[in-house]
């Protein structure tokens, strides 16, 4: 029988092996190889293991490991694949983890490969007869991307558990709460034409002037309307982000488009947003003769929240010493909230190591987050209490 690696050839393995996803397809990869490692190695820790592929995309899936039976228990979850990088601003290579000054080096070090593999080695000494409620050890794909996996784990509707921790870099300190995103763009299609003579066209610029005007006045509204102390922003914030419109200066500009970036609190509907948006361009520009589209850049990701008092939310409290928090960044929390999991975010990476050069995992946070993972395993999956 195979057996389960020791931690280290676990991560090192596990940076080993490119699995980056991106939205665009030069850089864009395949996570299987990392899904089938730790398949073999949930098999050899007891876990019965199912690999989904996800529909459109045989390259890319998702991989659900059940340790244990029951109608609740606690799904580890984690992300296999990482945002592209730039080797040549590494000090080392990116896809070998590296030891050096108490830190170990590599892409997904921190954002965050290493939490599925801490996650097994929490597992190691449990055996299914042990439990009470089942251990689930999920990883998808595509969460820097899509949210493809997350997408397809809600859409198959199966309960996994019933709480819940995603292991995205918070320094060990639990978040119960996070801001969502949603990503638009604003095209205005006007007429070009000679620059002397301003009646030849209908200048798209202008009316994007017009259009930045009314975002920024409908910015102004929703920050006086919501507003969460818990968040460090305690607003929604709304980014204009890109832009770009016509091509010579003595042209007209035919045609002009607006790339924005709302970050929605709790509580913010995005498909309300969207028509909120779409509404107030209309208005705005009903009398200028431009065609106006606003589409998506891609699909959104809500925001978070868990209650102050669900069980996951507390035990990880107790066991950090920490308050739970709010973060501006999102994650797949909200679609495992859709399965009716309570979900706390906790994981041992800093966020600023994220999508940067030389990532790194401080080695100080590996025995901490193993102390973590054990309690909260030995709380909500052996104890019959829970």
């Amino acid at each position: 029988m195979k057996r389960l690696p020791s931690l280290n050839q676990m991560l090192a393995r596990l940076i080993a092996l490119p699995s980056v996803s991106s939205v665009s397809p030069e850089f864009d990869m395949s996570n299987r190889a990392v899904i089938d490692e730790l398949a073999g190695w949930c098999e050899a820790a007891g876990f019965d293991v199912a690999i989904t592929p996800i529909d459109g995309n045989p390259a890319k899936a998702n991989l659900v490991a059940t340790l244990g039976r029951g109608p609740g228990g606690l799904v580890l979850a984690g992300h296999t694949d990482t945002v592209p990088c730039n080797p040549e601003l590494w000090r080392q290579d990116p896809f070998r983890l590296t030891e050096r000054d108490g830190r170990l080096y590599g892409l997904g070090t921190s954002d965050m490969k290493s939490f599925l593999a801490l996650a097994l080695e929490a597992a190691r000494d449990f055996t299914a007869e042990q439990f009470h409620q089942p251990l689930v050890i999920l990883a998808t794909a595509d969460e820097e991307s899509s949210m493809a996996g997350a997408k397809a784990i809600r859409a198959a509707g199966r309960p996994l558990g019933r709480h819940a921790v995603i292991g995205e870099p918070t320094g060990l300190r639990p978040v119960r709460m996070h801001k969502g995103i949603l990503m638009e763009g604003i095209r205005l299609t006007g007429r070009s034409g000679h620059s002397s003579d301003p009646r030849l066209g209908n200048n798209a610029l202008e009316g994007m002037h017009r259009a930045i005007t009314e975002i920024i006045a409908w910015r102004a509204e929703l920050q006086a309307r919501y507003n969460n102390p818990l968040f460090r922003v305690s607003g929604p914030t709304l980014n204009l982000g890109h832009i770009h419109g016509g091509d010579n200066p003595n042209r007209i500009c035919g045609r002009c488009e607006l790339h924005i970036d709302l970050r929605p609190l709790p509580g913010m509907d995005l498909d309300e947003l969207r028509q909120a948006l779409a509404s107030r361009l209309e208005r705005s520009l009903a009398d200028t003769g431009l065609e106006l589209e606003v589409f998506r850049l891609f699909d959104g990701t809500p925001a978070m929240e868990t209650p102050a008092d669900a069980p996951v939310v507390r035990a990880a409290e107790s066991l950090t010493g920490h308050a739970a928090e709010a973060v501006a960044f999102g994650t797949e929390g909200p679609y495992l909230r859709d399965l009716d999991m309570d979900v706390v975010v906790l994981g041992p990476g800093d966020i600023d190591q994220a999508h940067q050069p030389d990532e790194y995992l401080s080695l100080n946070r590996i025995e901490p987050t193993l102390d973590v993972l054990r309690s909260l395993i030995r709380g909500f999956c052996i104890d019959p209490v829970r």
